[in-house]
Order: structure tokens, then C-alpha cells, then sequence
């Protein structure tokens, strides 16, 4: 087997790696990757990458044809990947998670590869109502971010078929410790702050709710996604992935940080504008198709690893905010340096098509 995992280098992809390596410890692993977050390691026990065979660098708005020849499985994983980043590039968000993120699946369904996976978001539900949203709930994107999960999973619904099987993971909100840790998550930036300060700063009101997914139990759910038969949910599935013990409203995940790391001190914004993006979701579907992938890391456990790793790395950087931990600053310092341009390309190689090759042991 030879699975191509895109979007390989950022905060999810190592786990992912690490997950596809040990579950086809016989597969070829290849990674794609623009790179912006190679350097942003966090207490890393070796480079994520060495598990893969190859690594490729590129960018997958301009992907070669032949990276996929002889492939049977993609992870799609690329993608401008949070809210602020999606707010102050919108063009290039619909461009890189929506345009390429279609090309990719045309390009992969052309070389015969046998499964696409879509790392889509429970974000395109939006507003929370009583009931919890189901795959079949109506659709009320709120950002640049989540309108270009919705167009994806739409034009990729017509390519399935024909030997072709599609699956989107509308994943619940990421969290938990990775090599490539991010801060800009909500579960994450409580434990930062808890930990470097002692207090936990919640933007909001706390009132909105948020369904959550460790970075494992993701990785756990896309194991399952790149070998899923037709027969299991469909030629083209789109399906909630998470768990529905893990609906917290945001005050709520604050209040188990206190508990995990005892003195923590927790202020509400309370003239906060009201947050819209409010959604409870309903993970049955995904327990019924995948009863042997479902998530099994709880909040605690959660909580205790983000506070042992930003331990480890001896965080104490109270203004974490404005910190490289978040994925915006980063993108924002590559620019300001000269080292990406305006359409997130790097300078040194202007806009032609770049691909290098690392071969691992």
C-alpha cells in the first residue's frame, strides 16, 4: 500500500504519520508539504517525518500529476487551518482548501487511487440550536474557513464512483499535544495559560459549545477512512467524527483545566460580542460505521498530557498569543521577513513549482 498524505507537517499530520506507520507497518509513506510549520517542533523525540519513506515540498495549489502515481490512499490534510488565518486570507483559503483540495481528488481519482480522505470540520454548522447537528442538519458556514469545507465536500460528492471511494471527516475542534503543538485552539490556550500563568482568559462569555477531538483519536478515525470500503457508508460519505460525550460549552473546558491543574484562576469576558460559531454535534452515524476507530483519549487525559508536554518544554511565556505557537503569527513573521509573499508562496522560489525529495531510512 501507498498512502500520500498532504498537509503532512503541520499540527495534526504527525500524529497521523505516526498512527498510518505503525497500523501498515509495510506501506509507503509519502509527505507533501509547503513547509511553513517544519521548524515549529515542540519537544519532539525525533523529526516526525522520519517515519514516512519519502518527503516531498511543494505547494498543493500546484501539485504535480505525478505525485500520485501509484498511490492508493490520500489523507488530505493541506489546508489554511483556522479561523483568523481564513479571515486574513480568504482568497487564498478558498484557493489552497477549496480549489486544490478538489484538483487533488481529481488528480488521485485519474492515477487510480482507491481512497480519498478529507480532513473536513464540524465548523460548517455554525450556530447551535436545542438539537445536536447531524450529517443531515442545514449547513450555516460563518467563516472563510468553514465556507471552504462546505465547497469542497460538495464538488468532491460527484467525483466518487467508479472504484473512487470519498470520505470527508467533519472533524470536531482538535486538540491535544502534538510535535507540532498549536496554542491557537481553545482547549490548548486554556492549558497555556494555566500553566504559564496560572489563569485561564476566556474570550468570550463561555456560553457557546464546542464538540472537541484529540489529535490521536483523529488519527485514529483516518486510519480507518483510507482502507473503508464502499459498502461501509457509501461511494461518498461525509460524516461527524468525534464523540458525544465530548460537547463542552467553552466555560465548561475551562473548568476541567482548573480541576486537572489545581489554583488555576478563570475570567469570563463578559461584554464579550456574542461568539456565533455555537454547535453541538451528533456522532452516532460514526459510531455505527466505525465501532472499532471511535475516540478513546478522555478530557482529563487530555488535559494532563498539554500540561506535562508544555511542561517539558518549560513554557512560561504568558503572552502566548502573540507567540510562533500560533499559526498565524507564524505565516505573518514569514512574510514580514521576505521569506513568503502575499499569495503565501516562497519568495526564494517565486511561483514555479518546487518539489524536493528527502529520502528517510
Amino acid at each position: 500500500m501507498k498512502i500520500l498524505i498532504t498537509g503532512n507537517m503541520g499540527y495534526v499530520g504527525p500524529g497521523v504519520v505516526e498512527r498510518l506507520r505503525a497500523a501498515y507497518p509495510e506501506a509507503t509513506l509519502v509527505g507533501y508539504d509547503m513547509a511553513y510549520f517544519a521548524s515549529c517542533l515542540t519537544n519532539a523525540p525525533v523529526l516526525p517525518e522520519s517515519q514516512l519513506d519519502v518527503q516531498l515540498y511543494g505547494d498543493v495549489r500546484t501539485i504535480p500529476a505525478d505525485v500520485f502515481e501509484g498511490v492508493d490512499a490520500v489523507v488530505h490534510l493541506a489546508a489554511i487551518s483556522n479561523d483568523p488565518m481564513g479571515n486574513k486570507f480568504e482568497n487564498i483559503t478558498m484557493d489552497v482548501n477549496y480549489r486544490s483540495s478538489v484538483r487533488v481528488a481529481e488528480l488521485a481519482k485519474a492515477a487510480g487511487v482507491k481512497n480519498y480522505v478529507f480532513a473536513s470540520s464540524c465548523s460548517m454548522y455554525g450556530a447551535a440550536s436545542e438539537q445536536a447537528k447531524t450529517e443531515d442538519s442545514e449547513l450555516n458556514p460563518l467563516t472563510a474557513y468553514a465556507r471552504s469545507k462546505v465547497a469542497t465536500e460538495k464538488d468532491l460528492q460527484p467525483l466518487a464512483g467508479d472504484g473512487f471511494t470519498v470520505t470527508c471527516l467533519r472533524f470536531a475542534t482538535a486538540c491535544g499535544m502534538s510535535d507540532r503543538l498549536r496554542l491557537d485552539l481553545v482547549l490548548n490556550d486554556f492549558v497555556a495559560g494555566a500553566v504559564a500563568t496560572g489563569k485561564i482568559n476566556i474570550l468570550s462569555d463561555g456560553s457557546p459549545w464546542r464538540p472537541l477531538i484529540h489529535v490521536k483519536d483523529m488519527a485514529r478515525a483516518i486510519e480507518w477512512a483510507v482502507t473503508r470500503e464502499a459498502s461501509n457508508g457509501g461511494e461518498f460519505l461525509a460524516v461527524n467524527t468525534g464523540s458525544n460525550e465530548w460537547n463542552y460549552q467553552v466555560h465548561e473546558l475551562a473548568k476541567a483545566v482548573g480541576e486537572v491543574i489545581s489554583g488555576t484562576e478563570v475570567t469570563v469576558n463578559k461584554d464579550a460580542a456574542p461568539d456565533k460559531r455555537s454547535y453541538r454535534v451528533n456522532f452516532d452515524l460514526f459510531k455505527e460505521l466505525a465501532p472499532n476507530h471511535l475516540p478513546q483519549v478522555s478530557l482529563k487525559q487530555a488535559i494532563a498530557e498539554l500540561r506535562e508536554g508544555l511542561v517539558a518544554m518549560e513554557f512560561k511565556d504568558g503572552d502566548f498569543r502573540n507567540s510562533l505557537l500560533m499559526r498565524l503569527k507564524v505565516l505573518t513573521s514569514l512574510q514580514e521577513s521576505g521569506r513568503i509573499n502575499e499569495q503565501l508562496q516562497w519568495e526564494s522560489k517565486k511561483a514555479e513549482t518546487s518539489k524536493a525529495a528527502l529520502e528517510t531510512a
